[in-house]
């Protein structure tokens, strides 16, 4: 009997020690996992920690990947954008030497032929040249050796020098020269080397609409006329199929080919007049920012740094300014009168002046300003 007392409270006893033993170890591991958070919690911190984070910070970080899918999606739709300007322009062209140009030989006089042949090839050679020279031409980049440029910045985004006037592409990903804008419709930067042959091709394709809508505005209206004289004679031949009036004459049928050709000059007209209103706002636009020798970029800066020393009591004045007719001249690369003929009004593959890393003063400028940002 006493045997049978002892077993049982020796059972009891080791009973107990296991309970007391994992109770411990319970508190042992949830203390653990309660040191695990807490370092945890302080290496996050430690990692998101920044001094200079504010809401301006967070929001950016915020929309980043808007700007990422944007981004994106700008390069590679440029392959469509510069196909859909390739294809618009071949149709108008199509047009007119398969609809119009018939029509110029055969009712207009000798002189006014002369004039539409001359200056139409002109303006299609200088369309074609400039929108070739654009998307095939590098806008310019700063080297990437760090050595090479002394005084100038560093791309917070390539980490690599940064002279004045550049501007990192977050579609190229890439510092670009002078950076006006990326343009999806030439898949490329416009920038230091090509910013003469963007606002060339938009300047001439502007024009070459103007004048496809003032030549054909009187075949518009006639053809718009064909159109709705179409519509309603088959609306009334569809009626007397209807009555069954066969004693009646039914009215006449066009040919496919007639209304081809009506259909062809409506399309010519709408789109060129359409381009003409939109792309000549644009030409307007950028001829304003070379005249006071800015770019896209460059005005918002300049803007934002006019009115900071406008507060101060001080006048803001753009460095890379020459004045207006100079600031021409700079930027088409006349340096001779001549120039104005062989460079401008001719297709012309020279350089800018300088190389884009460095802003001296042009031989063509007349006179030298002071480079001053404010006085």
């Amino acid at each position: 009997m006493r045997s049978r007392q002892r077993m049982f409270a020796a059972v009891m006893r080791l009973l107990l020690k296991c309970l007391r033993l994992g109770r411990r170890r319970r508190f042992r591991l949830l203390r653990q996992v309660e040191q695990l958070w807490h370092y945890g919690h302080l290496c996050l911190r430690s990692l998101l920690y920044n001094s200079f984070t504010n809401g301006d910070v967070v929001l950016d970080s915020l929309f980043e990947p808007v700007y990422w899918l944007v981004d994106h999606v700008t390069r590679w739709f440029g392959v469509v954008f510069v196909a859909l300007v390739i294809g618009l322009t071949s149709s108008i062209v199509a047009i007119v030497y398969i609809c119009l140009l018939p029509l110029v030989l055969q009712t207009y006089t000798p002189a006014w032929i002369c004039w539409h042949l001359a200056y139409g090839h002109w303006n299609l050679i200088m369309i074609v040249f400039h929108y070739y020279m654009a998307i095939t031409t590098s806008p310019g980049h700063p080297p990437q050796a760090k050595n090479d440029l002394t005084g100038v910045s560093i791309c917070r985004k390539c980490i690599a020098p940064k002279p004045a006037r550049t501007h990192h592409c977050s579609i190229c990903n890439r510092c670009v020269l002078k950076m006006d804008h990326h343009c999806p419709w030439l898949n490329n930067c416009v920038g230091h080397y090509n910013h003469r042959y963007f606002f060339s091709f938009c300047l001439f394709m502007t024009m070459g609409c103007i004048y496809c809508s003032i030549s054909g505005w009187d075949m518009f209206r006639d053809a718009y006329a064909a159109i709705e004289r179409m519509k309603l004679l088959e609306k009334e031949r569809l009626q007397v199929a209807a009555n069954q009036t066969y004693y009646q004459t039914p009215p006449p049928t066009f040919t496919f080919r007639q209304r081809a050709f009506h259909k062809s000059v409506v399309y010519l007209w709408v789109l060129c007049s359409s381009v003409a209103l939109a792309l000549g706002a644009l030409t307007l636009w950028h001829a304003a920012l070379i005249t006071r020798g800015e770019t896209s970029i460059e005005r918002h800066i300049n803007r934002k740094e006019r009115q900071r020393l406008q507060k101060k009591g001080k006048v803001f004045r753009n460095p890379y300014s020459y004045g207006s007719w100079d600031n021409w001249k700079v930027f088409l690369g006349v340096d001779v009168p001549r120039h104005w003929l062989t460079r401008v009004l001719l297709p012309s593959p020279h350089l800018p002046h300088g190389t884009g890393l460095s802003w001296d003063l042009p031989h063509c400028v007349t006179e030298q300003r002071t480079p001053l940002l404010a006085i």
